[in-house]
């Protein structure tokens, strides 16, 4: 897998890689590894231009995300609510995965067990080529029938202001885990079972504030897991990780990969 254009690579614009550095150490236990697990949360689209959607970038007509992202919201306004989200999708739907998506990607490859646990809804994992993960919070590219509950993709660009389930007829949603639900059981059981059983695990781009994903970096440290945190500053975790590396992912991740 090609992972830069010959004329961008991250070692020449990003940060360089010197002998006995942390870089070269997590590159040597990444190489040396049988188990990897990968948590990235919004710095890693971030990278690819994707807003946060939470504080000042997450207003729009006025609203925080916070006041749109609930059932209750939904209940009482759905045109409302699909309107936002029609937004997110427009701006989402310009965006490409980058360096740093790729670069997990052919982790997954290399790696005997993988496992990629991502915070993010946009489905840029999906895209890259991902396909050992848990995407948490949901994915905006699905919707969920709020009558029989199946789960299905929709690409659709806007998608329509009410969408209706072609099966039962009930209201559609989106297919997000939003505040005030809980994460679903099957992917906290999972999650449980990867953190607890990976011998390194990859925190990218999360503040490191936001449970239950907040804890995953000290459950996998207390089951003897090499902790590694990439992120543009430090965090409440960075005092707790073996390694803890700022920069934009886009650049870093690519780094900690042999050449091939």
């Amino acid at each position: 897998m090609r992972l830069y254009d010959d004329a961008a690579r991250p070692e020449e614009t990003g940060p360089r890689m010197a002998p006995g550095s942390n870089l070269e150490l997590v590159r040597q236990r990444l190489a040396a590894a049988r188990n990897i697990t990968v948590l990235t949360g919004a710095g890693i689209s971030a990278d690819s231009g994707v807003p946060t959607f939470r504080g000042a970038d997450g207003l729009w007509r006025n609203f925080r995300a916070e006041d749109l992202a609930t059932p209750e919201a939904f209940e009482r306004d759905p045109r409302l609510v699909w309107a936002w989200y029609n937004w997110r999708r427009e701006l989402i739907a310009t965006k490409q995965p980058n360096a740093a998506h790729l670069a997990i990607v052919e982790l997954e490859r290399r790696a005997p067990t993988f496992w990629l646990v991502t915070q993010n809804v946009d489905g840029l994992h999906r895209d890259a080529g991902s396909r050992k993960l848990s995407e948490i919070h949901g994915n905006i590219w699905k919707v969920r029938c709020t009558g029989c509950h199946a789960v299905s993709e929709n690409r659709d660009v806007p998608i329509s202001i009410l969408p209706f389930c072609p099966q039962c007829r009930a209201l559609l949603r989106p297919h997000i885990v939003w505040f005030g639900e809980s994460l679903l059981a099957a992917d906290l059981q999972q999650c449980s079972t990867v953190l607890r059983n990976c011998d390194l695990l990859l925190v990218i781009g999360t503040s490191g504030v936001v449970y239950p994903a907040a804890g995953f970096a000290t459950l996998a440290k207390e089951a003897g897991a090499f902790v590694v945190e990439i992120n543009l500053d430090s965090t409440p975790q960075s005092s707790l990780v073996d390694v803890s590396l700022q920069g934009r992912a886009k650049d870093l991740v690519p780094l900690l990969l042999d050449p091939t």
